[in-house]
């Protein structure tokens, strides 16, 4: 099944954010990446850090973690270009890393007004895995094309972080933090042998359907194969049946509601995040579709 490109646009045009749009725009090759990183510094802190709403749940202005990975998405965007920002962002991360390497879930928030409670709520002063791997996974996507990201010391820090938590596990971890873990160590595969040792530990935690239930979530919220892999063989592929992949393809490219968009499964804490997580999706769908080599020209 294919999408509409042009409906995808139109709705983004009517409900998107700008950075949405741009992103839209560079991978249907109507633009250029110094008009998505425009975008993008908009969410930027002197610190060198992103907040302003760049998570959509977390609208304080305080660079966070929760920013770092959605600049990092769109630092993986733009390659083979890159940009001086993404080295900055690991420098402010490196100064807000925790003395055992890792990353707290979130860091303090002044006023949270239209946050999420579990981003307001985080403990500054306890690693998490899920937020130090996602923001690792993300840094190590980029750093496949950019020199000055895989020599960053904070990412060599992370990654000794997220490798020795991962070996650590009895049991399965959240499913989202089980999601991020195994998009972490897909990514760090070829780099790290630890990755190469690591996938299948973590591997007995996740059905080969990709089909994980997010416990405390909305009713249906479920984590699913393109969140753990999302194209066919990469690494974390091998975790999953043989055909589920693109089954989960053909569904995303299904999901396109009557007005053009995507919608998400999981629930927003402001009338502005319920938008901007439907933009962030349609555009996640969009270059789902095109990393896995199945997006229509746009008509």
């Amino acid at each position: 099944m294919s999408i509409d490109l042009s409906r995808a646009a139109a709705f983004l045009a009517g409900h998107g954010r700008l950075l949405d749009r741009r992103r839209f725009e560079l991978a249907t090759g109507q633009t250029d990446p110094d008009a998505v990183l425009a975008a993008v510094d908009a969410y930027r802190n002197d610190d060198g850090g992103y907040g302003w709403g760049l998570e959509p749940d977390l609208r304080a202005p305080e660079s966070q973690p929760g920013g770092a990975l959605h600049a990092f998405e769109v630092f993986e965007d733009i390659a083979p270009v890159t940009t001086p920002r993404a080295a900055e962002l690991c420098d402010w991360l490196g100064s807000v890393t925790l003395p055992d390497g890792g990353l707290p879930f979130a860091l303090p928030v002044a006023d949270a007004t239209a946050c999420a409670p579990f981003w307001a709520g985080a403990d500054p002063a306890v690693s998490t895995l899920q937020s130090t791997a996602f923001t690792a996974g993300a840094a190590l996507r980029v750093a496949a094309h950019d020199p000055a990201v895989a020599a960053h010391p904070w990412l060599a820090r992370a990654a000794r972080y997220c490798f020795d938590a991962i070996g650590a596990l009895d049991t399965a971890p959240h499913a989202i933090a089980l999601s991020f873990a195994v998009r972490f160590l897909d990514a760090a595969y070829e780099r790290y042998p630890e990755a190469r040792e690591l996938l299948p530990r973590i591997g007995k935690f996740v059905p080969d359907t990709g089909l994980v239930p997010v416990e405390g979530g909305s009713e249906g919220e479920t984590m699913r194969a393109l969140n753990f892999a999302s194209v066919p063989g990469s690494p974390a592929s091998t975790l999953l049946r043989p055909g589920v992949i693109e089954a989960e393809l053909d569904d995303v490219a299904a999901q396109q509601r009557e007005d053009g968009g995507w919608t998400v499964d999981f629930a927003s804490y402001s009338p502005a995040a319920a938008l901007d997580w439907r933009g962030y999706a349609t555009v996640g769908a969009v270059l789902l579709l095109k990393r896995a080599g199945r997006l229509p020209s746009l008509r």
